[in-house]
């Protein structure tokens, strides 16, 4: 399958520390995605980067990171991100969204987005997958361990679009939409040291409390990810291999 092109819409300012040791999310997200021959940029939509209506149909696939920012905010870029993804869904192209990812493309395409009820979801989660045939395909378990950090959930889903997982905590950790369009609410990209970092990004930005943000801490230490599991399903959906 070379010769694909793929684009990182990337919707978060990247830390100090992510970019020193991985070269910003974009290269988290390319150290998990890309495989020989293909080719990966980087849109800065949170700044106002966003790819032009003729460049759109040069690329095979899109994934849409994380951010501090609300999925159901009005920001500009968030407004012009909306439309964007009408149109990536339009023309069929493969998008894959990532937490705040996940919720925007929820929302672009009719879902409702909002504070998440049971609060923040820091941590390792483990979460329940459907009995889909994308699930049978990979040959995949009935559940998956995935890093989150998120304080809002998709409340409602798109019309037509199906829950892939679901977790004690949140109804939708994952969905899809026809075949071209994915969510997943936590963060298969991740490890436990970007966690961490973001943890205390957190705390020193009084988003989050001490005491949560030990407990998180804590609790980390107890369980992985299932990391390779979650870099299988998410680069066989991009590339077209389910």
């Amino acid at each position: 399958m070379g010769g694909q092109k793929f684009a990182v819409l990337l919707c978060a300012e990247d830390s100090d520390y992510v970019k020193k040791i991985y070269g910003g999310y974009y290269g988290v997200f390319v150290r998990m995605l890309k495989e020989e021959g293909e080719r990966w940029d980087v849109f800065k939509v949170a700044r106002g980067e966003f790819p032009d209506d003729d460049e759109i149909a040069e690329y095979d696939g899109f994934v849409i990171t994380g951010s501090c920012n609300d999925a159901h905010g009005n920001d500009l870029w968030i407004c012009r991100l909306l439309i964007l993804l009408k149109k990536l869904d339009s023309m069929k192209k493969k998008v894959l969204g990532i937490c705040f990812g996940h919720q925007i493309l929820g929302r672009a395409l009719g879902g409702k987005v909002g504070r998440a009820s049971a609060g923040w979801d820091i941590g390792i989660t483990k979460v329940h997958l459907t009995p889909s045939q994308i699930f049978t395909t990979l040959k995949m378990p009935t559940s998956l361990s995935v890093i989150e950090c998120h304080r809002d959930e998709l409340w409602e889903l798109p019309p037509k679009a199906e829950v892939l997982a679901w977790s004690d905590k949140t109804g939708i950790e994952m969905f899809r939409c026809s075949e071209h369009i994915m969510g997943i609410q936590g963060h298969p990209e991740y490890t436990k040291d970007i966690l961490l970092h973001l943890i205390d990004r957190l705390f020193n930005r009084d988003l989050i409390e001490e005491s949560l943000a030990e407990e998180a801490k804590t609790k980390l230490g107890a369980s992985e990810p299932d990391r390779e599991v979650w870099k299988k399903l998410c680069t066989s959906f991009l590339k077209g291999r389910l």
